[in-house]
């Protein structure tokens, strides 16, 4: 409060308006202000029954007329409208200032409103002031403290860690354990913690955990691709905290110390060999303390959550996510990639070139910048094992893939009945090996041969003898294509030049003939 007596006994004992400022501690406006409004009504100097509450109303009477006819603002309304989505104090005291007007009445300025306010939802609400909507954030983590579960085998412990989800408005929990804190573990939960809610958060506020962020890069950190595929499906966003700073989500921070004492603490005796067993005994303890009644306001976490911020959350989408793991691969320069010691293969232009590969539990699908470029089943059993597109391999090693019995046979019906008795003939003669080698050669001779030349050269072979070789056939296509090319060139000299054809001079032209 503004100390008008002193100001203005310093002000008639001489003193300078920067030195009284300082002296009370109100600004030098302030003084100057009170100073000038003392000497327009005509106090030249002060007297026993001129209070300090007296010269306020002497000198500021606006004041005391809107403290005696303000409009009382509804609070309780207030306080309401404040929780929904897009509701700002400002609007409010704006919706509040017309209402007031529209009475007759003075309402208070807007400091004044939100002053009154957070005195209101500090005495009566417990929260000063209200810094979350219902259903607008989730905030996750894994609880630094485990459980432990009996090993079958040895007896010995293996830890569980536990993974918390709260909304900061209601408090209202979500507690599960996990034998690790692997991707699909961390998935796993947040889908359970969903179905729990029975509806989704508008974003979700995640620790820099590998699992969530593959990067925490200041102001757009790089998230892991199966959590974004996550929060995509259902609609929501991901926003993790700041790296070491715990205040980013204190409401999970908070829960995650009173889960470990009401939950972890209360069971750290319990002995049990199933994970399923555990999780059964989180469970009611974890719904006694959503049920169990606030100290400081009215009704429980469970109360708030169903009456004030369950109608907010983003509906469940149906089914549940089929989540995928993804990860990071090179492709070898046998354009194959290799995933849990299983070998799949690629396009072979994307040899030495990193992509993202989506795993689901039966199809491997490989992406390069976020275009699908190969999907194949998942292989399982013994390592080692490959999967291989041939639409996958360069055109020469496609052709060395096909080069079969079979295939050859194919190929040389192609060509004719002489060919396809020759090749028969060598597969039955040779080796497979030593006859496909030899075919290969045949298959070769295609580029210099026509299909003619090729099915005529095997049936002189077929008739010279009854035991063909690759040598013998090369020599008579060779002696038939040199036999060919002689007689072109016989039958071009023996044609007729026209001789009235400019540029050929014969022997008219050079008068040798008369």
């Amino acid at each position: 409060m503004v100390k008008y007596r002193q100001i203005l006994d310093l002000h008639f004992k001489s003193v300078s308006q920067r030195t009284i400022s300082t002296s009370v501690g109100s600004s030098r406006n302030t003084v100057s202000d009170v100073i000038t409004r003392a000497e327009r009504a005509g106090v030249s100097k002060l007297t026993d029954d001129m209070t300090n509450a007296w010269l306020a109303k002497l000198l500021y009477p606006e004041k005391q007329a809107v403290e005696k006819g303000y409009y009382p603002p509804d609070w309780e309304k207030v306080h309401k409208e404040l929780q929904k989505k897009n509701i700002t104090l400002k609007l409010l005291h704006t919706e509040y200032s017309d209402e007031a007007r529209s009475s007759g009445k003075l309402p208070y300025a807007y400091r004044s409103f939100t002053e009154k306010y957070n005195l209101y939802a500090k005495k009566h609400k417990a929260t000063m002031p209200i810094k979350r909507k219902p259903g607008e954030i989730l905030e996750v983590d894994w609880a630094g403290s485990t459980l432990s579960l009996k090993d079958r085998e040895n007896g010995g412990d293996m830890p569980v860690y536990i993974f918390v989800a709260t909304f900061p408005y209601s408090q209202y929990s979500y507690v599960e354990g996990f034998l690790d804190m692997k991707s699909s573990n961390w998935l796993t939960a947040h889908i359970h913690a969903f179905e729990y809610f029975g509806g989704v958060a508008e974003s979700l506020v995640s620790d820099n955990l590998k699992t969530g962020v593959i990067k925490p890069v200041k102001g757009e950190p790089i998230l892991n691709e199966s959590y974004r595929e996550l929060a995509d499906y259902y609609q929501t966003s991901i926003v993790p905290g700041r790296a070491r700073k715990p205040k980013d989500k204190p409401s999970v921070e908070g829960t995650v110390g009173f889960i470990s004492r009401q939950i972890i603490a209360a069971l750290r005796h319990y002995q049990c060999f199933s994970l399923a067993e555990l999780n059964d005994q989180i469970r009611l303890r974890l719904d006694d303390i959503n049920q169990e009644p606030f100290q400081k306001r009215p009704g429980s976490r469970k109360i708030v959550f169903d009456e004030e911020e369950r109608d907010y959350l983003i509906p469940l989408r149906q089914p549940r996510l089929k989540f995928s793991e993804w990860r990071i691969a090179r492709v070898q320069s046998n354009y194959h990639i290799q995933i849990d010691r299983m070998y799949y293969s690629t396009p072979y232009e994307y040899i030495q070139s990193d992509v993202d590969v989506r795993l689901s539990k039966d199809v491997l699908e490989v992406y390069f910048k976020e275009a699908r470029i190969a999907s194949h089943k998942r292989v399982y059993g013994e390592p080692g094992q490959y999967s291989t597109n041939p639409d996958h391999m360069p055109d020469h090693h496609r052709y060395f893939l096909d080069h079969t019995p079979k295939q050859s046979i194919e190929w040389a019906e192609t060509i004719g009945e002489n060919m396809t008795i020759f090749i028969r003939t060598l597969l039955e003669q040779r080796s497979e090996k030593q006859a496909l080698t030899q075919i290969m050669h045949i298959r070769h001779l295609e580029k210099r041969f026509e299909i003619d030349e090729m099915e005529n050269a095997a049936q002189r072979l077929l008739l010279a003898t009854h035991n063909p070789t690759l040598s013998v056939y090369k020599t008579i296509l060779n002696r038939n294509k040199k036999r060919a090319d002689a007689k072109g060139t016989d039958d071009r000299l023996s044609d007729k030049t026209d001789e009235s054809y400019g540029f050929v001079r014969g022997a008219n032209y050079y008068g040798g003939k008369k």
